[in-house]
């Protein structure tokens, strides 16, 4: 009976979103009130709340006559984690997906008498359309309420490694709530290229909505690097899986974006229509490898017979709006020649490198699977590859975000230069002090040094900026530069380091590394429902004198016939020990302990907070910006429009 309601409900919403985009269409062609295509949107987004909640309901009843309740569910999980099982396989995933989706849809059909009526209609039809595609996806392929007969007694539970950690409940989330977000900039964009107004309007619309999918992007990004370093045992947080690059993709393209929409948007027309594309068709691209089974990652859902319609929707959304920027083109100021030490130079340089590393990181990772499918061996790219091309471009940009906010300043290229000099000489004194006393190697003495210049030249920008009373908007961007350099130390420092060692104890003996030790104190074993687990009790010092016991676990999942490493970090202000049980001898007399030395690895997630902070500070004031609350006083003189003219593509 569940299953057959769950069934129709996914029915009625594809119904509902073909209906809606048809009306949206009618609107953008003919006109006339939106109130039936409004309906018809929140009718759509009713069904997806619907089978959300009957899902949920299965899985919290134990409902094992339904498929995804009898592959993900499971009597003895927690209800935490029966709860975040809905994300935790394909089907429910993509449900989730669904109304993530429809609430976008919804609430931007909310604000039509707020934007350029046939602008605005045009957008809801191409983000509309998207809807149709996801709903039909699922009620076609990837039907989570499909019924089991004869009906299991139990279930396996949520994949064991979804299973450790309480940021499971947030990571995924976010992630969608920042990929799906960007359909509202692609839509925009689409709109633009249908009517022609490809100048400003819209970036004045959806700069807003790409803030937001912004920073639960990057808050996904970081709770999901947060997850892997403390639940997956290896030590690291970012290794280049796949999956991994399938998420940074559009966060490059979408903070690119971002930068040329707010400098002189309608002297980077074609940019920021290339850009808001890109930004949702590499959002496609990443399903396509999360959920096609193309490739292999513990963050990816295998078995999928979704590859070929994914595939044919990333292909769509390159040729359509490809077609349309042929025919229509973009609008153009007349301009005479930007100086070099400029703002727009520094707009224009930070876009060219963000789109460089993204086509980089775009090549190591498609590459596999281009060569298998020519008849090639399928090779794997592994990490060096992006150290070599990734690693130096991203010093590159954090030396362009450092100029940037000095090219604003008053007093012409000689006034510029000279508060230059300051983060300069951080940089240069940043060199000569490490390099005397570590030598980390040339490529994190790079981003020591570009980081320094970064993080004093905005020091020195904050504060001027504090005299003056400045817009929440543009304290929130300094805020996440200030943590984009933060996450450049971290990553550097970690890489330059971290160190480790691995070794079998036995009761009573000690392994060391530098001046942090751990002394193996006994190993204990015990059964749970549904799950087999031992720890090693171990006594751990710290390389700053602390001492502590710390609990590294084994845990053996007899229903999924896996088993999960779940090590125990301790943080200090200056590095982790990170301690992982390995192996236990049958006997429980030894065990095989890795411990890991992991310095400044702090700063990494301090600046992905910052970064995000940053975000919702900049959403603030651009949200009270739009109010009509100003946040300095007196007026601002309103810039004269640049003459326009139309070019071809």
């Amino acid at each position: 009976m569940l299953a057959e309601a769950g069934t129709g409900i996914l029915a009625a919403g594809m119904l509902g979103a073909t209906l809606s985009a048809l009306l949206w269409l009618r609107t953008a062609l003919f006109g006339g009130s939106s109130r039936p295509a409004r309906l018809a949107t929140t009718a759509t987004l009713a069904a997806a709340v619907a089978g959300v909640a009957l899902l949920e309901w299965a899985l919290l009843r134990h409902d094992f006559s339904v498929r995804f309740v009898a592959e993900n569910g499971g009597r003895d999980v927690p209800l935490y984690y029966t709860v975040t099982g809905l994300w935790a396989g394909l089907e429910g995933s993509l449900l989730l997906w669904l109304l993530i989706h429809c609430g976008y849809t919804w609430w931007l059909a909310r604000r039509a008498d707020r934007y350029p009526p046939r602008l605005h209609a045009y957008a809801m039809v191409v983000v509309g359309a998207v809807g149709v595609f996801f709903f039909a996806l699922t009620y076609f392929a990837a039907n989570p309420f499909g019924a089991v007969f004869p009906v299991p007694p139990d279930g396996p539970g949520p994949n064991p490694l979804l299973q450790q950690h309480p940021a499971m409940g947030l990571h995924p989330p976010l992630l969608y709530a920042g990929y799906i977000g960007l359909v509202v900039p692609f839509g925009f964009a689409v709109a633009a290229l249908l009517t022609g107004r490809t100048a400003h309007d819209w970036l004045r619309i959806v700069r807003p909505w790409t803030l937001f999918a912004w920073v639960a992007l990057t808050a996904g990004i970081g709770l999901g690097a947060w997850w892997s370093y403390t639940v997956l045992g290896w030590g690291g947080y970012w290794v280049w899986d796949p999956v991994e690059n399938a998420s940074l993709l559009p966060w490059l393209t979408a903070t690119a974006f971002l930068h040329t929409s707010l400098r002189r948007p309608a002297a980077h027309a074609t940019w920021n229509v290339l850009l808001a594309c890109a930004s949702f068709v590499l959002v496609l691209l990443g399903t396509f490898l999360t959920r096609s089974g193309a490739v292999t990652s513990v963050h990816a859902f295998t078995d999928s017979p979704l590859g070929p319609m994914l595939l044919g929707a990333v292909l769509l959304a390159v040729v359509g709006p490809t077609v349309l920027f042929g025919w229509r083109g973009t609008a153009r100021p007349v301009r005479g020649p930007t100086a070099p030490l400029s703002t727009a130079t520094a707009v224009l340089a930070n876009a060219v490198v963000l789109l460089t590393i993204t086509a980089m990181v775009l090549i190591g990772t498609v590459f596999p699977l281009l060569s298998d499918a020519l008849g090639g061996p399928r090779t794997a790219v592994g990490p060096a590859y992006y150290h070599r091309t990734a690693v130096p471009l991203a010093v590159v940009l954090l030396l362009v975000m450092g100029v940037a906010p000095v090219l604003r300043a008053a007093g012409g290229a000689a006034g510029r230069l000279r508060r230059l000099a300051v983060p300069a000489g951080a940089a240069l004194a940043t060199v000569a002090v490490t390099g005397t006393l570590s030598r980390p190697g040339l490529p994190a003495l790079a981003a020591f040094a570009a980081a320094a210049f970064v993080l004093t030249g905005l020091a020195g920008e904050l504060v001027r900026r504090l005299r003056r009373r400045p817009r929440p908007a543009g304290v929130g961007g300094l805020l996440a530069h200030a943590g984009i350099a933060l996450v450049a130390l971290g990553v550097a420092g970690s890489a330059a380091y971290s160190g480790s060692v691995e070794r079998e104890l036995r009761v009573g003996e000690t392994v060391r590394l530098g001046a942090t030790s751990v002394q193996l104190v006994e190993i204990r074993r015990a059964s749970d429902a549904g799950v087999m687990e031992v720890d090693a009790r171990l006594r751990l010092v710290t390389a700053a004198g602390r001492e502590r016991s710390v609990d590294p676990v084994l845990r053996y999942y007899p229903a999924r016939d896996t088993a999960v490493t779940v090590p125990e970090v301790v943080s200090d202000p200056l590095r982790d020990s990170y301690v992982t049980l390995i192996a236990v001898a049958a006997d429980s007399g030894s065990a095989t302990v890795r411990l890991a030395v992991n310095p400044l690895v702090g700063l990494l997630w301090a600046g992905g907070l910052l970064t995000t902070v940053g975000g919702v500070v900049a959403m603030a004031g651009a949200a009270r910006r739009r109010r009509g609350v100003r946040p300095t006083p007196g007026p601002r003189p309103a810039a004269a429009p640049a003459p326009v003219e139309r070019t071809p593509a």
